[in-house]
């Protein structure tokens, strides 16, 4: 659970973005979405393979350049 303590006097808009921040870096927004729907190991793998043949593509032009 987060916990924001909030100072005497502070405004409530300021103690609620440092609650939004703490919350962010937690991560769970991120979580939830990745889990919404199930994607295979194959998949994933097939991914990541095409996203690193496209920045070695990328890397290949920038020094052919």
């Amino acid at each position: 659970m987060i916990i924001v303590p909030v100072k005497e006097g502070e405004n409530i808009e300021r103690a609620l973005k440092r609650f939004k921040r703490k919350f962010e870096k937690t991560g769970v927004v991120k979580e939830i979405r990745r889990r919404q729907a199930y994607k295979k190991p194959s998949v994933v793998n097939r991914e990541t393979m095409i996203k690193a043949v496209y920045k070695q593509h990328l890397q290949q032009e920038e020094l052919d350049s």
